[in-house]
């Protein structure tokens, strides 16, 4: 079957594109991209409609695995969250963490389907656990590096798109370890992503260790959800910093969320004596999502008793500052990224809202350009993560398109209800298929791992 999305402008910044277009998918792929008219099976009428690649997420932590399937509820998963806000691509594993081995994660979704195509990263902190290092505070042995150095090649054999690094969960990490478990992506042009060692004034200490260590090796470099890192005072250093290594021949991106609080586990390192001295605050800055006090902030009491008893409770803790983020989004450098992470519904709004968040918030009020915001949400994630056929409607491309109305997309999620659906998203295909229709999900198994 042929169908032609016609009358709408095209945006697609992977191949300079900003136009009145009409788009052929057949098969699943871009048949032709074209100002005539063409014939088809199905037309659908884009006027007034921004058409573009489907979004890619290249900072989510995906749904767990439950019974040898994927956690697939329609409301409550990562992924249908995802899909919803017009993500067709997601790449996961991110943080250091997999739910379970991650090229068995790709094998599930090409068995049953997933609301969106996932690639994977495979995690350090994963693959260091099943080495035998299980203490994150303590460094690993030699032998130890070395078996989970293997098992990461291994894991990028089968596809996976990269390795990802939660240095800032992990403090045991060494040089050596460092080193050692990058080196297996030496020759593969895939990338390295990582979550910091520190934040806030100690950033630079540690946005050195990654970035040497990635240089030193020659491997691409991506650092995760910078406004977390970043976003309380040294952001226009950090970016400068940033800059330095690029202009000294490092390949390093960044990523970041347009909100100005994160979200981590209550038991985490982040909450670790000193984060009050770090971020200068007190314990209210902390709502918690979870449990008998969800969507209450913390005292000294509820903090030390809720930490000792439901170390995994999601929390959001309102930090960081709004002028640190709109400078990191704006710098042509740094790419969206959501950094979502659900439990159960439970969560931070950025899982449901990030990507209609950057228009509402960024380009309608002409703090970017939609051109711009376009390509930090297609073209750059997908060619940072090395993704066949995604951030493109080139001719030949997966069919993974969105059309939305530019006036009216706009995100609902809150921090009281994260997984509330955006506005204004019309349609969404996945490998040409309809996935979501008029904001609603119409077929939650279209996506198909992508392995690279």
């Amino acid at each position: 079957m042929k169908t032609l999305i016609h009358g709408g402008r095209v945006i697609d910044p992977a191949d300079r594109i900003d136009g009145r277009l009409n788009i052929l998918i057949e098969d699943g792929k871009i048949a032709a991209v074209s100002p005539d008219d063409m014939a088809a099976d199905r037309r659908v009428d884009a006027a007034g409609k921004v058409v573009c690649p489907g979004f890619v997420d290249c900072h989510v932590h995906e749904d767990p695995v439950e019974g040898g399937r994927l956690y697939a509820d329609a409301e409550k998963s990562v992924f249908a969250c995802m899909l919803r806000m017009g993500v067709t691509t997601v790449v996961a594993g991110n943080c250091g963490g997999n739910v379970c081995d991650p090229g068995d994660y790709l094998d599930i979704v090409d068995r049953d389907g997933a609301f969106v195509n996932v690639a994977m990263l495979a995690g350090h902190e994963y693959f260091r656990v099943l080495a035998g290092a299980e203490d994150n505070y303590a460094p690993a042995t030699a032998e130890q590096v070395k078996t989970m150095t293997e098992a990461i090649r291994k894991s990028l054999s089968r596809g996976c798109a990269g390795l990802s690094y939660g240095i800032r969960y992990d403090p045991g990490i060494n040089e050596a370890e460092l080193l050692g478990t990058m080196a297996a992506l030496q020759g593969t042009g895939k990338p390295a992503a990582c979550h910091l060692r520190d934040d806030a004034k100690a950033v630079f200490g540690a946005l050195a260790e990654f970035l040497d260590a990635a240089k030193a090796l020659g491997v691409p470099a991506e650092v995760s959800h910078i406004g977390s890192m970043a976003g309380f005072g040294q952001m226009e250093q950090f970016l400068a910093a940033v800059d330095a290594y690029r202009a000294g021949g490092l390949d390093v991106g960044c990523d970041c969320y347009p909100y100005s609080a994160f979200c981590t586990g209550l038991g985490s390192a982040t909450y670790d004596d000193g984060w009050l001295e770090r971020y200068n605050c007190g314990y209210d800055v902390l709502e918690l999502c979870e449990g008998p006090y969800k969507g209450q902030r913390c005292t000294e009491a509820i903090f030390r008793q809720q930490r000792a008893a439901f170390p995994s409770c999601r929390t959001v803790c309102h930090v960081m500052q709004p002028e640190e983020i709109d400078r990191a989004l704006r710098h042509p450098a740094v790419m969206l990224a959501s950094d979502a992470t659900m439990h159960l519904g439970q969560g931070h709004p950025r899982a449901a809202g990030t990507f209609p968040r950057l228009i509402a918030e960024y380009v309608r009020p002409g703090r970017l350009s939609l051109y711009d915001a376009v390509a930090k949400m297609t073209a750059m994630p997908a060619a940072r993560f090395g993704l066949p056929g995604k951030g493109t409607l080139r001719v030949g491309a997966d069919a993974d398109v969105v059309v939305f109305d530019p006036d009216k997309i706009k995100d609902t999620a809150t921090f009281t209800d994260p997984i509330s659906p955006p506005e204004g998203i019309d349609l969404v295909l996945i490998n040409g298929a309809e996935a979501v229709r008029d904001g609603r999900i119409v077929s939650g198994n279209l996506g198909r791992s992508v392995r690279t």
